[in-house]
């Protein structure tokens, strides 16, 4: 059995975004999931950028603009996306709250190693 909570897993931040890294390739055998727990500070903006798994996020507070290729929508507490494999994708809190989302991606990749890369970053 595989458990971890937010203070325990391993977490990236960078200029506001906070990412704990629930789920990532490697943490157990026969993982076909990736899963973060994000938090945008308000004004922050998650890099656009693109993977291999395809991917959703769920947002359980605040809300923001999120952009998915051509396409862009208001998402709020309760909304879902779900991104295409090898999509630009990224999200920007439009709120005066921390914008908090849990993403999940499919096949499991190794997430800490995209932030570590600086292919995941936070905007101004």
């Amino acid at each position: 059995m595989y458990v971890t909570d937010l203070s325990s897993a391993p977490k990236r931040e960078l200029e506001g975004l906070v990412s704990h890294i629930l789920l990532e390739e490697g943490d157990a055998p026969g993982v076909e999931l990736s899963i973060t727990w994000v938090d945008v500070a308000p004004g922050g903006e998650q890099k656009p950028h693109s993977h291999g798994p395809q991917q959703i996020y769920v947002i359980t507070r605040g809300r923001g603009r999120m952009r998915i290729g051509d396409e862009e929508r208001d998402l709020s507490e309760g909304s879902l996306a779900f991104i295409p494999p090898n999509t630009e994708h990224g999200i920007v809190n439009t709120g005066d709250e921390v914008l908090t989302y849990i993403s999940a991606a499919t096949p499991a990749f190794a997430v800490s190693d995209l932030y570590d890369a600086g292919q995941l970053s936070l905007s101004p």
